[in-house]
């Protein structure tokens, strides 16, 4: 029999899950406040529902998916994690260092599969790209980049940084295999007086890599592009362009002592598109629920809670 997965929040977001998890045969129950909301939720999806998450926990199901609003992903992490059940909670998993600290905590202590739910490190070039970094397709990695630019939309409870830049957090992250030790970030305030509209952070990784985030929602054009740059070669990738990943031989020699540039045409690698990044990161969570992940973890999740958290400052 399928694992059977319950979702938490059956707002807009979590419909996805909801739907994603219909449609791979996995979804066993809803749990939303709204009973109105539900029944329509039910007519569509024809599973069970609930308004009281202990009734949804004394049922057992195999795993819960945490769709509801940010600031209640603490209390409702702290409960199923504590019963050792195997979770998936939206980014960011809390509002607050302590809370996801805790939650890593209680994960340990009490052996619950525990996924923060980054959905790029599921998109099917950022998983080729790391593929391409592991096998030393670009040799050393020197530095990389990403950017999250475009025009609106404007928010006015929260900055650019913490609207944008935790996909690319995320993703620089997982190509580094590990955190950034430092981070410095430089911003500009020009249509609020304490919401940073641009922002352009400086990163420091293991191994000498550097990196560096620009984001920005006053700019004319839309860009979501990553590069990755190494001893032996280039890779980059526009996800708001022609979503191609290409992965080019340009390098530096040094020939009597001088550098010397050396270069070949880029060439596109393939990727397998047939599954959508939420659907990808689905089958994980349900392969994953009696073993522990390999990425996603709530470990990542805090690193990026601390990455938000110290954009605040």
């Amino acid at each position: 029999m399928n694992k059977q997965i319950c979702v938490i929040g059956g707002g807009r977001w979590g419909e996805n899950h909801i739907r994603t998890l219909h449609e791979m045969g996995n979804l066993g129950a809803v749990v939303d406040m709204n009973a109105a909301r539900l029944e329509e939720l039910k007519e569509k999806y024809g599973m069970a529902i609930y308004t009281d998450l202990d009734e949804a926990i004394r049922h057992g199901y195999d795993g819960y998916v945490v769709s509801t609003s940010a600031e209640t992903h603490y209390e409702i992490g702290k409960k199923l994690l504590g019963l050792g059940l195997p979770t998936l909670i939206e980014k960011p998993m809390t509002m607050h260092i302590e809370e996801s600290e805790e939650l890593v905590e209680i994960a340990r202590r009490t052996g619950a599969n525990f996924m923060v739910a980054h959905i790029l490190l599921f998109h099917p070039a950022i998983n080729k790209i790391k593929e391409l970094i592991d096998q030393g397709a670009v040799g050393k990695v020197y530095y990389m980049y990403s950017t999250r630019i475009k025009f609106g939309v404007v928010r006015t409870e929260e900055n650019v940084f913490e609207s944008f830049a935790p996909h690319d957090i995320a993703t620089l992250n997982y190509f580094a295999g590990a955190p950034a030790e430092s981070m410095t970030l430089h911003r500009g305030y020009f249509l609020q007086k304490d919401i940073c509209d641009y922002v352009l952070a400086y990163l420091e990784y293991p191994n000498d890599v550097k990196a560096h985030i620009q984001v920005s929602w006053l700019h004319p054009f839309k860009e979501q592009r990553v590069v990755v740059v190494g001893s032996k070669g280039m890779i980059w990738f526009d996800d708001a362009g022609d979503k191609q990943v290409r992965l080019c031989d340009k390098h530096i020699e040094w020939v009597d002592g001088v550098p010397t540039c050396t270069e070949s045409d880029s060439r596109v690698v393939p990727v397998d598109y047939s599954q959508m990044p939420l659907e990808r990161e689905l089958r994980y969570f349900t392969e994953h629920l009696d073993t522990p992940p390999e990425y996603s973890t709530g470990a990542d999740g805090l690193a990026l809670v601390k990455a938000l958290e110290e954009s605040r400052k």
